[in-house]
């Protein structure tokens, strides 16, 4: 067969991990999740596996779905497909038609690619059945938008039994792939799955692909902090803090590149001071950090996290941090939290440059009320849409997010990120926004747990 022989002649060699995991995709389930580490080539595979499937059947049609549109066209369409096409199918061709959305293969076969989060693409990629369904990096897809690809899954092809993949880096335990998968429990109704056999996952992880990543990259994942290392080096779901105000899901879902930026209206520069002393007071240069938050308001009336310019130094230092990051992001103002130490945020920023803006806020209530109003703006649900976006990856930053809950704060060093992430956030979003009813915290205003001088 003219496909096999392409596939025999590839100069392309799976790993050893790689070879088990295309072992494990040919079994007997309808439904098969590899999950792990990042770069640990879990897409890669899967692609390649479409790609067999695509070529073994002729005018077959296949999906490869993430929740948002650019996202899958930027990371499957312009990079990760045609590199697999290029090392594992040499002489094959593939023709992209990206303005209706999929990719032609020499046989007719499609590979579509599309987003789940706008409702028309959705109807034009589901208006049509298919014999694979690749849910890409499924951690910020909702089960709900999961339930309805998967009626498309229909496509009946006499060389193909129809699958649906699935890959993420594991987040919480809470999420709906660790109960399907693991738990082998409904994720809606928590009730056992009727045919458990169907379901079977894989751990793949960055050690099983050494041979195609560079050292220094793996030691990167070593020397996250423990949350994120366990979930992108060791690929392990992280059990989840109860009554977390911020899920990996949450922030993962809303989480854009630079290219994805709008235009800002207003940028502000968030402090949230501790004892830290000078050069050479060794005991509070060893304590707490100095959160420093750059957040920025879109013409989409969105949030941005733009940059986390947290570090341990004593007055001077951290002064002069906030004030270039004021620089850089060409910021409105900067915005320091007074309660630790009067005005002393205030007064080392002057003292820095004495043009910057400065508004200081004092806290009045505790850290969970205050984060409450913006953790609900990261949304995530249909009642709760996305309206906050980290502009790439703060791992110290989200760390901190995900041991705050309803019951205060979990973690084992002090939120000074997150709070001023929060006080940023506020100052954007929260504060004199009147289109945010639901922020309004026992029955007064948000002004009842923040002054402002």
């Amino acid at each position: 067969m003219r496909f096999t022989l392409i596939l025999m002649t590839s100069p392309f060699k799976l790993t050893e991990k790689q070879t088990s995991a295309n072992k494990f995709l040919g079994g007997s389930q309808r439904h098969s999740l590899l999950v792990g580490g990042s770069r640990s080539g879990k897409t890669f595979l899967l692609l390649r596996a479409i790609m067999v499937r695509a070529l073994k059947s002729p005018h077959s049609r296949h999906a490869v779905l993430r929740f948002r549109n650019n996202a899958v066209w930027a990371s499957i369409g312009l990079d990760t497909l045609p590199t697999v096409a290029r090392l594992c199918f040499p002489g094959v061709i593939i023709k992209p038609h990206r303005r209706d959305g999929y990719f032609l293969l020499p046989n007719d076969s499609e590979i579509w690619l599309g987003g789940l989060d706008d409702k028309d693409r959705v109807e034009k990629i589901l208006g049509q059945e298919y014999a694979t369904i690749l849910f890409n990096e499924c951690s910020q897809i909702p089960y709900s938008s999961v339930l309805v690809a998967l009626t498309r899954l229909a496509q009946k092809m006499p060389e193909l039994v129809n699958r649906a993949l699935y890959d993420l880096n594991p987040s919480g335990m809470g999420h709906w792939t660790y109960s399907q998968f693991f738990r082998l429990l409904d994720p809606r109704t928590q009730e056992k799955i009727s045919d458990p056999d169907n379901y079977a996952a894989m751990a793949m992880n960055p050690r099983d692909n050494e041979e195609n990543l560079d050292p220094s990259y793996i030691a990167s994942l070593q020397n996250l902090p423990a949350k994120y290392r366990r979930r992108f080096f060791e690929g392990l779901y992280v059990k989840e803090v109860e009554g977390a105000l911020w899920t990996f899901e949450s922030i993962d879902a809303g989480r854009v590149t630079q290219e994805q930026v709008p235009e800002l209206t207003r940028v502000v520069v968030a402090v949230d001071p501790s004892g830290a002393g000078e050069e050479g007071d060794t005991e509070n240069l060893e304590g707490d950090e100095i959160g420093i938050v750059v957040v920025g308001l879109g013409v989409d009336g969105h949030g941005y996290v733009l940059e986390d310019g947290t570090l341990r130094a004593g007055p001077s230092k951290w002064g002069a941090r906030a004030v270039k990051l004021y620089q850089d992001h060409m910021a409105d103002l900067i915005v320091g939290e007074t309660n630790f130490g009067g005005a002393m945020v205030k007064f080392v920023v002057r003292t820095v440059d004495p043009g910057v803006p400065f508004k200081s806020v004092t806290a009045s209530r505790g850290k969970t009320v205050r984060a409450e109003p913006v953790a609900v703006l990261y949304g995530g649900t249909d009642n709760d849409p996305i309206q906050i976006h980290h502009v790439g990856r703060f791992p110290e930053l989200e760390e901190q997010m995900l041991s705050m809950s309803t019951k205060g704060y979990k973690g084992s060093t002090s939120p000074d990120r997150a709070d001023a992430l929060v006080w940023g956030i506020t100052e954007l979003m929260v504060l004199g926004v009147a289109n945010v009813p639901q922020l309004q915290m026992g029955g007064g205003t948000t002004e009842n747990w923040a002054k402002v001088s």
